[in-house]
C-alpha cells in the first residue's frame, strides 16, 4: 500500500498501524522555518511545483504532503510536494528561484489517522496519534508526513479538510510499559 492510496479511501478514524511502500517524490526543502512564516512556505512552494511539473511533463500520484525530518520547535524543517509518477533526479531551480529536488517518503510501516478539521488543530491531531502509539507499545520515529487530501482554497470551510497523519514505527510491537 502507498499513503497516496490511502486518500481514495473514506477518513481513517481510528489509528493502525499500516505498511506502505516508499514513494519518488518531488520536493521543496524548508529549512529553520519560523511557525508565522509557515504558510507563506507553503504557497510558495506548492505554486512553484506546480508549474515545474507541468515543465517537466511529471504528474502527481497523490495530494501535496509534508514531511517533517525533525520535531517542529520555533523553527521547522520540512519538505513539501508530491508523490510523482515518473523518477526525477537531482535538484532543479523554478524560474520563481524556488529549488525543488527529487526525494522519496519513505517505506514500512506507519501509524495513521485522518485528521478532518482546520489546521490550526493538527498539533492536537499529532499529539492523539503519538499518545496512541505510545499507550500500544509502538516506538515512534522520524521523519513523519501528512498527507492533504483535502486541497485547501480561499472559500475551502476549514471544518472540511481532511489531513492524513503518517508516524513511522517500529516494525516489531515493543509491549507497552507496565
Amino acid at each position: 500500500m502507498t499513503e497516496h492510496d490511502t486518500h481514495t479511501r473514506g477518513p481513517r478514524r481510528e489509528p493502525e498501524v499500516l505498511t506502505f511502500a516508499e514513494a519518488r517524490t518531488a520536493v521543496v526543502r524548508g529549512r529553520d522555518i519560523p511557525s508565522g512564516e509557515l504558510a507563506a512556505f507553503f504557497d510558495a512552494s506548492f505554486g512553484a511545483l506546480a508549474g515545474f511539473l507541468r515543465s517537466r511533463a511529471l504528474s502527481p500520484v497523490g495530494p501535496a504532503f509534508a514531511l517533517y525530518p525533525r520535531l517542529p520547535a520555533e523553527t521547522t524543517d520540512l519538505d513539501v510536494g508530491f508523490a510523482i509518477d515518473h523518477p526525477l533526479v537531482g535538484d532543479h531551480t523554478t524560474d520563481s528561484g524556488i529549488v525543488v529536488s527529487a526525494s522519496r517518503l519513505p517505506g514500512g510501516p506507519a501509524a495513521t489517522v485522518s485528521h478532518v478539521g482546520p489546521y490550526d488543530a493538527l498539533g492536537d491531531a499529532w499529539r492523539g496519534l503519538l499518545d496512541w502509539a505510545s499507550r500500544n507499545g509502538h516506538a515512534p520515529g522520524l521523519p513523519f508526513w501528512e498527507v492533504y487530501v483535502t486541497e485547501p482554497s480561499p472559500t475551502a470551510d476549514p471544518a472540511t479538510l481532511r489531513t492524513d497523519l503518517f508516524l513511522p514505527v517500529e516494525a516489531e510491537r515493543v509491549p507497552p510499559a507496565p
